[in-house]
């Protein structure tokens, strides 16, 4: 994580010295560090006088390689620079190897960027070999949900803030690893909080509209500590609200945690460092798996994850047919707990 933050920075920084390459081809399932690159370089590479008559920007389902060439070819206008960007160049996925003759030449006045966003080109290929020659070949990849907490609370200490790890777990849960929708929320925080603000649950909810007491971090809490009336009331308030907490996702933040109490049950050295290291958790929350791990020993941790297994395919309707989401969810609690 830290070398590709590292790479962002350096892509930056090289953008703000002057030191541009005449290709940025931009990809990967993560859109949201392409936009952002993408947006930085359309935003600040040219003055507002040079961009009207320097600056084009394409949509991929608009264009061919061609039209990008013959605009890329073009010498600028009362500027040193042209920047030609596409976006969406997915769509141009089937003749994107025509862009190849381009690349072996590019034209050094001209700044071309691709934004070409859920694929990769073969870095094996000589598409992608004379791009990372002659230009910035940069791969966005998408973050593991174990990972993301720790982006918001970067994100967030850039913006000069500080969150408590469970309003990040809470809104990891509710928003998943969508960068750009994670950001946008944020961004919504720092608006409405005053710097240097430590982010908690009740900002969250108040702010976000995720409710603190009624998610699966406090079910997966509530089960894990055995309070069965306590997780009786989460799950009542998720089959009233099956849009907002799809069974599919309970079930699987579910899997995910008792995989994780399994692997803590292997652990040689179950000290709190080493716990959330091989777990791939923050501290904070050891102390929770600990508990949890008295509560349920191995045998049965292997029992809840064929149950949990069962719950998932009755939620696809094989085997529960006339069964409401709410209905599986109360069956799979009690066989959980009991």
């Amino acid at each position: 994580m830290t070398l590709f933050m590292n790479r962002i920075r350096q892509i930056v920084e090289d953008i703000n010295t002057g030191n541009t390459k005449p290709i940025y081809f931009l990809m990967g399932e993560e859109a949201y560090y392409i936009d952002m690159i993408s947006n930085y370089i359309e935003k600040n590479l040219l003055s507002e006088e040079e961009k009207g008559f320097n600056q084009m920007v394409f949509y991929g389902r608009d264009v061919s390689i061609e039209d990008v060439v013959s605009q890329a070819k073009r010498y600028p206008m009362m500027a040193e620079k042209q920047v030609v960007i596409v976006k969406e160049a997915q769509d141009l996925s089937r003749t994107m190897d025509r862009l190849l003759p381009y690349a072996e030449n590019p034209q050094p006045t001209t700044v071309l960027v691709i934004c070409y966003k859920y694929k990769s080109l073969d870095k094996r290929k000589k598409l992608g070999k004379v791009i990372s020659e002659k230009g910035v070949l940069f791969e966005s990849k998408k973050l593991y949900e174990n990972q993301v907490g720790d982006w918001i609370s970067s994100n967030l200490r850039e913006k000069g803030y500080d969150i408590e790890p469970k309003a990040a777990h809470m809104l990891v849960e509710f928003l998943g690893t969508n960068l750009s929708k994670i950001d946008n929320e944020l961004q919504k925080l720092a608006l409405i909080l005053e710097k240097g603000t430590v982010i908690n649950a009740n900002d969250v909810e108040q702010n976000i509209g995720i409710s603190k007491d009624f998610n699966n971090f406090e079910l997966r809490k509530a089960i894990g500590e055995k309070q069965f009336v306590r997780a009786n009331q989460i799950i009542n308030y998720f089959a009233e609200n099956p849009k907002t907490h799809p069974l599919v996702v309970t079930i699987s933040l579910l899997n995910n945690y008792f995989t994780q109490l399994l692997l803590y049950h292997g652990l040689k050295d179950k000290g709190r460092i080493n716990t959330a290291k091989m777990l791939k958790i923050n501290p904070y929350f050891v102390p929770e798996y600990q508990k949890a791990a008295l509560n349920y020993p191995m045998r049965k941790v292997a029992q809840v994850i064929s149950h949990l297994r069962d719950a998932d395919l009755k939620s696809k309707g094989v085997g529960a047919s006339n069964l409401s989401q709410g209905d599986i969810l109360k069956q799979l609690l009690f066989k959980i707990m009991h």
